[in-house]
């Protein structure tokens, strides 16, 4: 097989340039926090994949995709096994009320995050991951984040790129993340029909994404309403907005806003009509199974066939089957994201790490250990960066690349984000 991380390579948006491109990132991309602390967060350059490279990619999120289907649809007929994900209590107790979903119904939105590999087969036996150049680490199943970065980021930086240097007009943007969506909710709700864009709305980083996405929706024709998860209330399995002049019903949800914040939410927000409601939702409450890092510890317990998954995701294991550690494992807290809370031996001083592997330890069921796989360094400039490529779905098809990109292995909030181009050839 080919090592497809040669089909990776980089291209500068000009130096004069950039202070305007960050300015049309801002406001046109709606990226509002282009800042995490000190570090600016819009990259200087772009990547560029090769044909080969993307389709590889592509082809196994659809792969991974399906087969998360699959495991979700499983566990809907045994909920019991949802004990070992490590849910909340006010989850689980609300799952038995998924056993009429139809994924058909509904839309269902996934981001898989894939790195570039050292190859070191030798050193994995559990499956042939390292054979394949790339891992993924996670999917991003609940409420993926990344959707104007993979939808208009490439867009902007096509204009800014010197093509007579960089040789960028044999590349293109790939799939536009939330032209996919508006395609399938048109789809599936009436023609006057209001989707519901629900989120922390007193949070500027949540409502970027949701303003990207209504104003993109109502531009293509369909009439939005911003939320909060109050703003919902459930009548004959249907939704009902209670918006003070937008008192009406609504045919599509768009959450952005975890399914674990909504359980703390005060009983007047009525989310328990959420898990068998009938209204078209993106994401289904569904999707909590595949966000917990805990599902590949039940994995041989559904009897669904899963060769991609098992092909691309690190060895995961209950922590406490952790007898020594000796830094080839990382600990995940279940529900964790953007990198947040993870845990690494000798990133820190051995005795905070003990202490933190004991609570781990005591507390198992809210972590998972997963073996730490050896991130490729990239060639960028004079100095080397770490790349993750979320790799969007929608109802199992292609739908877009969101780039990060940083100096050390983690990718987290610090993260830059880099636009993504496909070669045309």
């Amino acid at each position: 097989m080919k090592n497809i991380n040669h089909g990776i390579k980089f291209a500068l948006i000009p130096e004069n340039q950039y202070s305007d491109y960050r300015y049309d990132v801002i406001f046109n991309a709606y990226k509002w926090d282009p800042q995490v602390e000190d570090q600016n967060t819009v990259s200087k350059h772009v990547v560029l994949l090769d044909r080969e490279t993307a389709e590889q990619l592509e082809t196994w999120a659809e792969q991974l995709s399906e087969e998360t289907m699959l495991m979700e649809e499983a566990l809907i007929k045994n909920i019991s096994l949802a004990k070992e994900l490590g849910l909340p209590k006010k989850i689980y107790k609300e799952l038995i009320r998924l056993k009429n979903y139809d994924r058909n119904q509904n839309v269902r939105l996934m981001r898989f995050d894939f790195h570039p590999i050292t190859n070191i087969n030798d050193h994995n036996d559990y499956n042939d991951y390292y054979d394949c150049h790339w891992a993924v680490s996670e999917v991003n199943s609940d409420v993926p984040g990344g959707l104007a970065e993979a939808s208009v980021l490439p867009e902007i930086a096509k204009k800014y790129l010197d093509r007579s240097v960089t040789g960028e007009a044999d590349y293109m943007p790939g799939v536009n993340t939330s032209e996919m969506l508006f395609s399938v909710f048109k789809d599936k709700i009436n023609k006057n029909g209001v989707i519901a864009f629900v989120h922390a709305t007193s949070y500027a980083d949540d409502r970027q994404v949701m303003q990207f996405l209504s104003d993109d929706f109502n531009n293509r024709g369909i009439d939005t309403i911003f939320a909060a998860p109050d703003h919902l209330k459930w009548i004959g399995k249907k939704a009902v907005s209670v918006i003070e002049g937008r008192n009406c019903d609504i045919e599509g949800i768009i959450r952005f806003f975890p399914l674990e914040w909504l359980v703390s939410l005060p009983n007047k927000s009525n989310w328990t009509g959420y898990y068998d409601c009938e209204t078209v939702s993106c994401n289904h409450p569904v999707a909590i199974f595949a966000q917990s890092k805990r599902l590949p510890l039940i994995w041989d317990q559904l009897n669904v066939e899963i060769p991609a998954w098992k092909k691309l995701l690190p060895e995961t294991k209950d922590p406490k089957s952790i007898k020594i550690q000796t830094g080839e494992w990382l600990y995940k807290p279940v529900l964790g994201r953007v990198g947040e809370g993870i845990t690494v031996k000798n990133t820190m001083p051995e005795k905070e790490f003990i202490k933190i592997e004991k609570e781990i330890r005591k507390y198992s069921i809210d972590w998972i250990a997963q073996h730490k796989f050896e991130s490729r360094p990239l060639a960028l400039d004079t100095n080397s960066y770490h790349l993750c490529l979320g790799v969007f779905t929608v109802n199992g098809k292609r739908a877009g690349f969101y780039g990060r990109i940083n100096p050390y292995p983690l990718i987290d909030s610090k993260a830059k984000d880099i636009p993504v181009f496909i070669s045309k050839t």
